[in-house]
């Protein structure tokens, strides 16, 4: 009897073993050239006019995105394919002004050469000390904080651009790659989880010569920029705004003293790395910034594979690509090439997205996971489809078990491909690689996960394990040069193969993944 037993489920193993086997080959043969070509010369044709956020050769490819999920069986969300993405263009007013009040004589700061706010602005006025703050950076995992010891409780924060030893590869911060806390949000943010009322930021004259403004991003105040270029941003309010603005060397010695007591100041942090903060001394700052929010929105495209199981089809896997590119030239001649047609970046990562969708509709067994696939706007802008999406779920996030990326995945070697992600969601890792001994890249594997740089990082900043699938930078990177016929297609076949295989293990499974908070 017991014989019997074994022997039965030895023959049923082998029976569902075969049939996972049968499915994915059936999932893998729908996958092909033709298919990815189908795809990539329609989304990176001029017709589309590169796909800018948001433009109408966007919203064409949008529709032809829908219509492919329709066709390949994927169902609507709340009756549409569509998520609205709420975005609009910000257009400086008027009203800005920038005034420090030193030993009680008041000095007048000239918008675009002393000062310009950022976008990422807030229509308010302040009247607050101000405080120094070095790079501006709180970061524990470095075990460095600028704010060490300090209270900007309802005071303006003076910041220096980038990190410590920008030009070190030593340096602690991931030697000579910029790490986020670089970036002005994330400066800003942490101002503001200070209880900071205003930033001033200026570029860290040790590493730049040119410290002044010019007027950047606003086509107001530089003839550089065209009329209709405004700067784009999000229209949700992911933190309370506050007064953000760039200012110059007359701003800088004034406070200082000199430019060059500051160069001596960011020299000794660089050299310790130890906190300088401290509060100027009868100086009191008189900050308003001033900005116009005009609407417009974009679209992410979703489409839903709903789970065969009763209870796991209630967890979900998100593949996702973003579909957007950067548009066209403003300035150009009569017969030169202007149109960005982002075939690589990133028609063929939604190309591998669209075939994975195609493939698993033509297996008959679906897998017991939903999927989720997504196809994303405004990458380029910001990550701001991804950053929507993650804000506004349309299924709960604590539902979302794993999300999958697909960015830049048609050219160089058919041998190799990125991954990136992987160092914080090892078991994804190990399924890839498993799945990967039938599909044969040799896999390259990248910590940049810092760099934020795909819609992936939105997932990870909310806990959800991911991986990103990147075939590698090349020449023609953001160029009009980027044309569907320089698509190394096989290996966007092999790529899409790979992320079916990880795919359909993950929508089988049962387990909940790790992500290593780094």
């Amino acid at each position: 009897m017991y014989k019997n037993i074994l022997l039965l489920l030895f023959v049923s193993l082998l029976f569902f073993a075969g049939c996972t086997s049968s499915e994915i080959q059936t999932g893998e043969d729908a996958i092909n050239v033709s298919l990815l070509q189908k795809y990539i010369f329609f989304l990176a044709s001029d017709s589309l006019m590169g796909r800018d956020t948001p433009s109408p050769g966007l919203d064409t490819a949008a529709i032809f995105i829908a219509e492919e999920f329709k066709n390949d069986g994927l169902k609507p969300i709340n009756s549409s394919y569509f998520q609205r993405v709420k975005m609009g263009k910000i257009k400086l007013g008027s009203n800005n002004h920038l005034a420090a009040t030193i030993n009680d004589k008041k000095i007048n700061y000239k918008i675009k050469t002393d000062f310009t706010p950022f976008e990422m602005t807030g229509n308010k006025e302040v009247n607050a000390p101000v405080v120094f703050v070095g790079y501006g950076i709180d970061a524990p995992k470095f075990n460095y904080n600028d704010y060490a010891g300090i209270d900007v409780k309802g005071k303006v924060v003076f910041v220096l651009r980038h990190e410590p030893e920008e030009d070190n590869p030593e340096s602690i911060f991931d030697g000579k790659k910029a790490t986020h806390y670089s970036s002005v949000d994330k400066k800003v943010e942490i101002a503001i989880e200070k209880g900071a009322v205003g930033v001033m930021v200026i570029q860290d004259p040790l590493n730049h010569s040119m410290l002044n403004p010019r007027g950047f991003p606003w086509p107001s105040l530089s003839k550089l920029i065209p009329e209709d270029a405004l700067p784009l941003s999000l229209d949700f309010n992911e933190r309370e705004k506050i007064p953000v603005v760039q200012v110059g060397a007359d701003v800088a010695a004034d406070l200082f003293g000199s430019v060059e007591k500051l160069k001596e100041i960011q020299s000794s942090i660089d050299k310790d790395l130890k906190p300088a903060s401290f509060e100027f001394k009868n100086v009191l700052i008189s900050l308003k910034t001033e900005t116009e929010f005009l609407d417009q929105s974009a679209k992410n495209v979703v489409g839903l594979l709903e789970g065969s199981d009763p209870e796991l089809k209630e967890e979900v896997l998100v593949i996702g690509a973003h579909y957007d590119h950067v548009g066209v030239m403003k300035k150009h001649r009569d017969d030169e090439d202007y149109i960005f047609n982002g075939a690589d970046d990133n028609a063929s990562g939604t190309s591998c997205l669209l075939s994975v969708a195609a493939a698993l509709s033509k297996m008959d067994t679906k897998p017991k996971r939903s999927i989720l696939f997504i196809a994303f706007c405004g990458e380029e802008k910001g990550l701001f489809g991804s950053k929507y999406y993650v804000e506004n779920p349309l299924i709960p996030l604590e539902n979302t078990v794993a999300m999958l990326n697909l960015d830049m995945t048609g050219r160089n070697s058919i041998d190799s491909l990125f991954i990136e992600a992987a160092d914080v969601s090892p078991e994804l890792k190990e399924i890839n690689e498993k799945e990967n001994e039938a599909v044969g890249f040799t896999l390259l594997y990248s910590s940049n996960i810092g760099s934020g740089r795909s819609d992936h990082a939105n997932f990870i900043k909310k806990g959800i394990p991911a991986l990103f699938y990147f075939s590698g930078m090349h020449p023609d990177y953001h160029k009009v040069s980027d044309n569907p016929d320089k698509i190394n297609y096989p290996k966007a076949v092999k790529v899409a193969k790979l992320v079916l295989r990880t795919a359909w293990q993950i929508a089988n499974d049962n387990k909940k993944y790790s992500l290593i908070k780094k």
